[in-house]
């Protein structure tokens, strides 16, 4: 049996590219966005007692990896882009109905909009629908993972003085803690991880409408270049 979702709204986000989008939500606090609603979700009974929530889940498609072919196994970066495990195991991109979930933060509401941080959705995801966080029911003591049994650990992030009062400037025209999203960004070090960056390759990636640009002056160190208007 076959059955059809439509889209309750669309998110408009910080993050312009895949790059560099953290794998997991509320690693980049500094990450924003709004979700609009559309017709008829977007009436203001449709979000009454929303106000009383912190964090909600939402249900999205992976707008730009959708497949006609399902994989049934993927390559997690956790385990360095080369162990293949059981698609079912991973919260990898490559689903079989496309179909992705975050937790955020709620930051505030707005007739048909919602306000959010910690986010790790492109720019124009379809949202399928939204559920609240029951921390009771949802946040499990007792629960492991022995393939992600803790966060990544964080690259060391250094700016050059003009990237970083670039960052400042644009951020303060966007109204956005820019430098801050770039920084919580890169220290989740989005390069492929069977990759060993050399210091002469350059990085980039969009976040809102600016370009980052930065390089690995060693493997274990980030250094951002320039931030600069997205062409």
């Amino acid at each position: 049996m076959n059955h059809t979702v439509s889209p309750i709204g669309y998110l408009r986000s910080c993050f312009q590219e895949k790059f560099a989008i953290p794998r997991q939500p509320r690693l980049a606090p500094a990450a924003r966005g709004v979700l609009e609603l559309v017709p008829p979700f977007d009436q203001a009974h449709a979000l009454e007692g929303l106000e009383q929530v912190s964090h909600v889940w939402l249900l999205f498609l992976f707008h730009q990896a959708l497949e006609s072919q399902p994989r049934l196994r993927v390559r997690p970066p956790r385990l360095g882009g080369n162990q293949m495990v059981g698609v079912f195991a991973t919260r990898s991109t490559h689903r079989p109905n496309g179909i992705g979930q975050s937790v955020v933060k709620l930051d505030a509401i707005e007739p048909g909009r919602l306000w959010l941080s910690g986010i790790d959705l492109l720019d124009g995801t379809p949202i399928l629908d939204i559920k609240p966080y029951v921390p009771y029911a949802d946040a499990i003591a007792e629960a492991s993972n022995g393939m992600a049994a803790e966060a990544p650990d964080a690259i060391a992030v250094e700016w050059s003085e003009q990237a970083l009062q670039q960052a400042r400037q644009h951020g303060q025209r966007l109204g956005e803690p820019l430098a801050e999203l770039i920084e919580q960004c890169l220290a989740q070090d989005p390069r492929p991880a069977y990759q060993t960056p050399t210091p002469e390759r350059r990085y980039g990636t969009r976040l809102w409408d600016v370009e980052v640009r930065w390089h690995y002056p060693s493997p274990e160190c980030i250094r951002v270049l320039e931030v600069v208007p997205a062409a």
